[in-house]
């Protein structure tokens, strides 16, 4: 499964979402996402396997826990592929921060 296969689907997105703020028990990341997509227990820690198996994600066994955190190196990866797609967005965010400061020094005014 390609990298880009593994983000589309939108419960895994929002699994990582939850990592990139800290690790998780996988009990806490099955209460999120039920609330969030209303999925079953087990749809979620499938979506957890496949993170896991295709390198997004890591886990640690703690007594009767299981500790999930994020693994960026696929992501650094997908970073570099969008990386030849960067010229195309980037000039725009830097003329909107030119407009942005434009406009905070009228206010000030």
């Amino acid at each position: 499964m390609h990298a880009f296969d593994v983000l589309g689907d939108p419960v895994r997105r929002r699994i990582l979402e939850i990592l990139s703020e800290d690790r998780h028990a996988s009990g806490e990341i099955v209460t999120i996402v039920r609330q969030d997509f209303g999925i079953t227990q087990s749809a979620v820690s499938q979506h957890l396997r496949v993170l896991r198996d295709h390198g997004f994600a890591t886990v640690q066994i703690e007594g009767p826990r299981r500790i999930y955190q994020i693994d960026a190196a696929p992501i650094a990866e997908v970073d570099q592929w969008l990386a030849r797609f960067r010229r195309f967005w980037e000039p725009k965010f830097e003329a909107l921060a030119v407009e942005v400061e434009r406009g905070k020094r009228q206010r000030r005014k």
